[in-house]
């Protein structure tokens, strides 16, 4: 569902199995109205919270961990995945910032590096595809940029929860516009317009329409689609990442993707991860590593989460 949502919807949405839907939204809605050191605080705890009582999601963490951080010790990793869920939990209130503070609180927070690579990006007038991964401050990352870029699009999937795709829409609809991630010809316009288009590709969606490249050395189902997306219109990539700091201020980073495409599937697809690898290893704890990354392997028959007792 996007957009608004119809009387009866609405009536439908009243529903018990609605309820958590309706408690995580009204939840992130009063932490947005708290000071942000307190809102955070609060967030950073809820994250432990769930790090100490959601074992499914933590063992995930702790697996995908040891495959990309091997050299680490089982109580390095254990301490890098509790940072995980705090960062996390502190991205679930900044989500609420995004989509419901003013937009002159994330522009006096902001810091961008590599600026001038984004800037000859739009110089070309080809419009620019912006790599990301799923950082913690994902949504954050919108309000954030909007100082350096006006009127972009957001690549995404819609989520399966109809009430809360309802609120992820409306909410990113305040700083970019969202775009099902299956509407490839309206990004080829929107690049055509010379907007810079977020897209994502860093999670397993199978191997139909992927390839098995290398992410921290593991073999990791990889969208063949990223290559085709600067084919639509010729556009220049550029590598965007969002990092929290201590002191509640955010940086933005910008650097160049290239040469790229290759047309060499698997090629595009190793450098499209050691692109995102390299942005992930700066804060490995603001990234979502509560995503089974490699639940889809070569051979069809790996199974590295379900094996794993953390």
């Amino acid at each position: 569902m996007s957009g608004e949502a119809s009387s009866s919807s609405w009536r439908d949405f009243l529903a018990p199995r609605f309820w958590p839907t309706w408690m995580v939204i009204g939840l992130m809605r009063i932490l947005t109205i708290l000071p942000t050191a307190v809102g955070l605080f609060i967030g950073r705890m809820l994250g432990r919270l769930i790090f100490h009582t959601v074992v499914k999601r933590r063992r995930v963490t702790l697996v995908n961990l040891g495959i990309c951080f091997p050299e680490l010790s089982d109580q390095q990793r254990w301490e890098l995945a509790r940072k995980t869920f705090e960062a996390n939990g502190m991205g679930l209130v900044e989500t609420g910032y995004a989509w419901w503070r003013p937009h002159s609180w994330s522009a006096a927070r902001v810091k961008a590096v590599g600026l001038e690579h984004l800037q000859a990006a739009l110089d070309r007038g080809r419009g620019v595809i912006l790599l990301s991964a799923h950082f913690s401050a994902l949504d954050l990352s919108g309000p954030l940029i909007l100082p350096f870029v006006k009127n972009s699009a957001v690549l995404y999937r819609p989520h399966n929860n109809p009430l809360m795709e309802h609120f992820i829409y409306k909410g990113r609809q305040s700083f970019c516009e969202p775009v099902d991630r299956s509407e490839f010809m309206y990004a080829r316009k929107c690049l055509k317009q010379n907007r810079c288009v977020w897209y994502a590709p860093d999670q397993d969606f199978g191997a139909k329409g992927s390839v098995f490249a290398p992410f921290f050395g593991h073999p990791a189902a990889t969208l063949t689609a990223t290559a085709r997306l600067p084919a639509l219109n010729r556009s220049p990539m550029v590598m965007f990442s969002v990092y929290r700091e201590p002191d509640h201020t955010y940086t933005l980073m910008f650097e160049p993707v290239e040469p790229f495409p290759t047309k060499d599937d698997l090629a595009d697809a190793t450098m499209i991860n050691s692109v995102i690898e390299r942005s992930i290893r700066r804060h490995p704890e603001q990234y979502m590593w509560m995503h089974k990354r490699f639940k889809t392997q070569p051979d069809g028959k790996q199974k590295l989460y379900k094996a794993a007792r953390c």
